[in-house]
């Protein structure tokens, strides 16, 4: 069926060639990734955790994105492949290939119409979210139709209704369940300068037959007092705003979410409506200070989550079926010692707090300090950060940056770890990086980090030295080393101090990217735009390869 789409979308594009004046606009990108999976039973990378260790031995995934342009209208058309592949499931291997997705989209006057697959959110999408992240596998793609269509000056409607794209039992197919949804949007732009933007959004989600009838089955095997009537429909509504005046900028947003059949972090199924509240104050300066030097950025940001998982199925697990998006309430770190403890959204039921100040002394100097905190509804700590840094630029050849990152964290939660056998990890880790620019293309990175904790795997120290030769190259050399071994967690480990090397090695070619990295990971929770799982040690050897045209 997919295969017969992109057929008729090649010919409906040669046909508007051949016969037409305009000629159309044809653009695309492809990537491509292949691992080999080298075995080390001392961290944990065994068979045992992923079937590409000592079977399978190696993996690849590639993405060809073609778009033609011609008349109003827009095609677009992409292939996917996976050949033993744990992308989509870290612990598991999945081969297939096909049409992962198809769009037709015309406009007509102010109506935008799109057919096929399609991306797309309401407000923070909350209620609804369809994206994708490549990185961790996650394609929420939705194929159906959807209209858009612009009211007046900065104010529009969409809705659509469709089916969302598989998982990794049917990642070509669509899963049975529909979801239709409609949004409406106004902005308003004020003479002085002020700006605000408000919406709403209704979404609706209905079962199907056979996954209703495995609720019944479920539900009927409960004991009396915790039986319920499940329902085919479950319906999500929000409000929102977004505001800039003057210096300062407002958002705030509530979604309510229906009664349905839902699960707790155990798996147990129960029947709840639920809600979910966003809000959020910042304030921006610049020039301020006697000398109009110094600059400001204060950003606060307040979440509570109760009873609103919003998936397609009550049988979606993992990051599978999700339809409502919800990031990490935690700062974004790059550094890999910094980025260990992550906290994924609890759609259970969380209370998270995040508040950040930037200041610029001069625009050589930054200082930051970012404070984070979440808990379950009932008080208990979840995650907990503290976070500084300072940045400075000492001259035209040097700059560098110092800190400190103090974090909580409740590993039977976040990672499902026997809560009587262990406590809250709470680390301390001081960082450090330095940069020196040789000439206009060369420069060199040095970057240090020391995480200390007595709890999960005991203390990690991890360095890189990092050469790059701008456009061309970049090199880099690394090691992480677990410095003072703990094996309550996982037992499985080597009780000894182990290494984690890694070498990386990048070139590019104009609009073409070449990479080859030799890798040692350890066991721990990968996030990606705020989207976060639970990954298996790896070690092995990885290559990509991506480019535009």
């Amino acid at each position: 069926m997919k295969r017969d789409i992109l057929f008729g979308l090649i010919i409906v594009g040669l046909n508007f060639s051949a016969f037409g004046q305009d000629k159309g606009v044809f653009s695309g990108n492809f990537q491509s990734n292949f691992s080999v999976f080298i075995q080390d039973s001392l961290i944990g990378a065994t068979e045992a955790a992923s079937p590409q260790y000592g079977r399978q031995i190696s993996s690849s995934e590639a993405w060809l994105y073609l778009n033609y342009d011609i008349k109003g209208f827009h095609f677009a058309a992409r292939y996917d492949l996976f050949n033993n592949s744990n992308l989509l499931n870290p612990s598991e291997s999945f081969t297939g290939q096909g049409l992962g997705f198809w769009q037709i989209k015309k406009n007509i006057g102010d109506l935008e119409l799109t057919a096929g697959s399609f991306y797309d959110q309401f407000g923070s999408g909350a209620v609804f979210r369809a994206f994708e992240n490549r990185l961790i596998g996650i394609d929420y793609a939705v194929e159906g139709v959807k209209a858009k269509y612009n009211i007046g000056d900065n104010f529009y409607v969409k809705a659509f209704t469709g089916k969302q794209k598989g998982a990794q039992s049917n990642r070509f197919e669509t899963a049975p369940q529909i979801i239709k949804g409609i949004n409406s949007e106004k902005g308003i732009n004020f003479k002085n300068g002020n700006v605000l933007n408000i919406g709403a959004s209704a979404v609706n989600r209905t079962l199907d037959e056979n996954t209703m009838s495995s609720l019944v089955t479920e539900i009927n095997s409960k004991p009396l007092e915790d039986r319920f009537f499940p329902k085919y429909n479950v319906y999500a509504l929000n409000g929102y705003l977004n505001a800039s005046i003057k210096d300062f900028g407002f958002n705030g947003e509530y979604n309510y979410k229906t009664s349905e059949a839902i699960r707790d972090n155990l798996g147990n199924l129960y029947n709840s409506d639920g809600s979910l509240i966003l809000g959020g104050v910042s304030y921006s300066k610049r020039k301020i200070g006697p000398n109009k030097k110094q600059a400001v950025g204060v950003n606060f940001q307040y979440r509570r989550i109760e009873n609103f998982p919003l998936k397609v199925s009550p049988y979606s697990n993992l990051l599978n079926g999700i339809i409502s998006y919800q990031p990490s309430m935690t700062r974004q770190a790059s550094y890999r010692m910094l980025a260990r403890y992550q906290a994924p959204a609890q759609s259970v039921g969380e209370q998270a707090y995040q508040a950040e100040l930037i200041y610029s002394l001069n625009k050589n100097t930054n200082v930051s300090l970012n404070y984070s905190d979440i808990r379950d509804l009932g008080g208990l700590q979840l995650f907990n950060e503290q976070f500084f840094q300072v940045e400075h630029k000492f001259n035209r050849k040097w700059k560098g940056k110092l800190g400190l990152q103090m974090v909580e964290y409740n590993q039977s939660i976040y990672e499902g770890k026997d809560p009587k056998k262990i406590d809250n990890v709470k680390t301390f880790t001081p960082f450090g990086e330095v940069t020196y620019k040789i000439n206009r293309k060369n420069s060199i990175r040095l970057e240090s980090q020391m995480l200390n904790t007595e709890q999960d795997l005991g203390s990690f120290y991890h360095g890189i030295i990092e050469w790059n030769n701008s456009p061309k190259y970049t090199i880099a050399i690394s090691n992480m080393i677990n410095t003072n071994p703990v094996r309550v967690v996982n037992p499985t480990l080597a009780n000894q101090v182990l290494y984690y090397p890694g070498v990386f090695v990048k070139y590019n070619v104009k609009t073409t990217s070449f990479t080859a990295a030799y890798v040692k990971q350890v066991e721990g929770i990968n996030c990606t735009g705020g989207i976060c799982r639970l990954e298996p040690a790896f070690s092995g050897l990885r290559f990509t390869l991506s480019t535009q045209f």
